[in-house]
């Protein structure tokens, strides 16, 4: 039973870490990448599709993004998606392809990531205390039904706390790799 609850509170914790790394994929660096463009949604005859699934999208160098739409009347529609994403990006469009140059990133644009970053982090941070919270009560219901002894719990609540731990440590090297790169110059 408590192999379970672990079980369980590391799908689950895993899952935070994921959603993290995703999460993270589109926070702007100085550096163009594709990741960057995926929360975004095109009107693709009345429904909101992911741009990646009406377009061919490439790096062709650090500072710039390509967009190539597979229907060339949706130039339009994808380069308001992009101008109206918070990415802060201007597509420029020779009527067959979009070009979204990357922008250098300013000291206060910078500030704003690191901010927002933090946000994200701390959301994650929660999910996992929350994901903590669950494990233990589990745990605690398990003993007062008599399921496992006192001892098991304890055990129990010392390995989700090591595992808590764990994956607490990860999301702060995720983050701060992460500030690295948005703070870096160049």
């Amino acid at each position: 039973m408590i192999k379970e609850t672990m079980a369980q509170t590391k799908v689950r914790m895993g899952k935070a870490l994921d959603d993290f790394r995703q999460a993270l994929a589109g926070v702007r660096t100085g550096r163009a990448s594709l990741s960057l463009l995926d929360h975004i949604r095109v009107d693709y005859y009345g429904t909101p599709t992911p741009l990646n699934q009406v377009a061919t999208l490439g790096v062709p160098e650090p500072t710039l993004l390509t967009v190539q739409p597979w229907d060339a009347s949706l130039i339009s529609a994808i380069d308001k998606a992009i101008r109206s994403s918070d990415l802060g990006l201007n597509p420029m469009s020779d009527g067959k392809i979009l070009r979204v140059p990357i922008p250098a990133l300013t000291e206060e644009r910078r500030k704003e990531l690191v901010k927002h970053l933090h946000k994200v982090l701390e959301d994650h941070r929660t999910a996992v205390r929350n994901i903590r919270r669950d494990a233990n009560e589990s745990l605690k219901k398990l003993l007062k039904d008599k399921k496992i002894s006192e001892d098991d719990e304890k055990r129990g609540l010392e390995e989700i706390q090591k595992v808590t731990d764990e994956y607490m440590e990860k999301l702060e090297a995720q983050g701060k790799s992460k500030e690295k790169e948005i703070l870096e110059i160049g």
